[in-house]
């Protein structure tokens, strides 16, 4: 099974839960935001809590962030690679607290791989979250206490976890997903042109 031979490789227990974050442009991805979430976390929450960014960027600022947090060894940065659907299926969550962002391919692909999703609503396709429930989508203006507490709800309720992955890959089968893309870059056109 590829959960369980991921989990191996990257030496993650039972029950330690994994977040993902995967795009480049740390700073717009709200990469900050990640890590304050996790930091905010219940101690024994936190400490089986970890955070795996993936993403071409120079992460010193993240990483300095992270140790001053106390995140220690919780937080690792990867380049950007080309198995990113290991680490759609091998993850516990997606969290994606961007900045700004015109769509965000990254949330259809874990739509797609059944992995619940934590986004800001900014981004361009996080209605489509809200649309398959498949995770919680922030609330404008961003609010960190809020991402905090969605975060915790979230990774403290696994069948919540299992009822909105399982809705993920419902969304999936039903809708046309190929078409979202050209959906949404005509919706985004329209509103230019308007």
């Amino acid at each position: 099974e590829i959960r369980a031979g991921f989990r191996k490789e990257f030496n993650l227990d039972d029950d330690d839960l994994l977040l993902v974050q995967i795009g480049s442009g740390f700073k717009t991805k709200g990469v900050d935001r990640s890590l304050k979430a996790l930091a905010a976390l219940p101690s024994a929450l936190r400490k089986r809590t970890k955070l795996m960014v993936i993403g071409q960027d120079d992460p010193k600022v993240f990483q300095l962030q992270s140790a001053t947090l106390g995140l220690g060894d919780q937080v690792q940065f990867l380049k950007g690679r080309s198995d990113i659907p290991r680490f759609l299926l091998g993850a516990d969550l997606l969290i994606h607290p961007a900045y700004n962002e015109n769509t965000g391919t990254v949330l259809l692909e874990a739509l797609v791989a059944g992995l619940p999703v934590l986004v800001s609503r900014v981004c361009g396709y996080a209605h489509y979250i809200a649309e398959a429930d498949c995770g919680l989508v922030l609330d404008e203006p961003f609010e960190q206490e809020q991402l905090n507490s969605y975060l915790q709800r979230m990774l403290e309720d696994p069948q919540a976890r299992a009822d909105w992955a399982r809705n993920g890959l419902a969304f999936a089968d039903t809708a046309d997903l190929y078409s979202m893309p050209q959906h949404a870059a005509d919706v985004i056109l329209g509103q230019e042109t308007a």
